[in-house]
């Protein structure tokens, strides 16, 4: 009973119109080498973003206390299984919280994609990250080529098409013109 009234409140939190607004996919100005970014994920395995070179990966600082972040998590299991067997990846960071409760966020929402647990905050803070949920994306280089504070719909075209335009076999060197992606 107590399972089905917290799925039941994660719902009607995840309805409300107002989480959905926020975020917008910003130009990172100085396309810096991203931070380093070794955790374990839920199973223990430890994940190294450095072992994604060569991919695109979306590096999302996210908490279960936070509605935005849960209303963006479909998106981004949608844009993952739309992303199936191209050079991408995503590596979703929950920050300080315990792996029971991680696990069962993750269950319920139905993601598949790797979740880190940064347990201590150490990551998060090198990241210099201050507002959940905060994503970037890094291009198959190594570099921060786009951030996002906030909510976003990470299956929207215009995003997708950014993402895109950072893959290796569409020339993961060529800039973007939009320096905001409508949303």
């Amino acid at each position: 009973m107590t399972s089905r009234i917290s799925s039941i409140a994660l719902l009607c939190v995840l309805a409300l119109p107002w989480i959905a607004v926020g975020g917008e996919l910003l130009r990172h100005e100085q396309e810096s080498t991203a931070p380093a970014l070794s955790l374990p994920d839920l199973g223990g395995r430890q994940q190294r973003l450095e072992d994604y070179r060569g991919q695109v990966v979306l590096v999302n600082f996210w908490a279960t206390w936070c509605p935005p972040c849960l209303a963006e998590m479909p998106s981004m299991q949608r844009l993952f299984e739309a992303m199936a067997g191209r050079p991408f990846q995503i590596l979703a960071v929950n920050t300080e919280e315990t792996k029971s409760k991680v696990w069962k966020f993750k269950k319920l929402l139905n993601i598949s994609f790797p979740t880190l647990l940064d347990s201590s905050g150490d990551a998060t803070r090198a990241w210099a990250v201050d507002l959940f949920p905060s994503s970037y994306l890094i291009d198959a280089g190594g570099r921060i080529r786009y951030v996002s504070y906030g909510a976003l719909e990470w299956d929207d075209a215009a995003v997708v098409t950014v993402i895109e335009t950072l893959m290796p076999d569409q020339g993961a060197g060529t800039t973007a013109s939009a320096q905001r992606v409508p949303h």
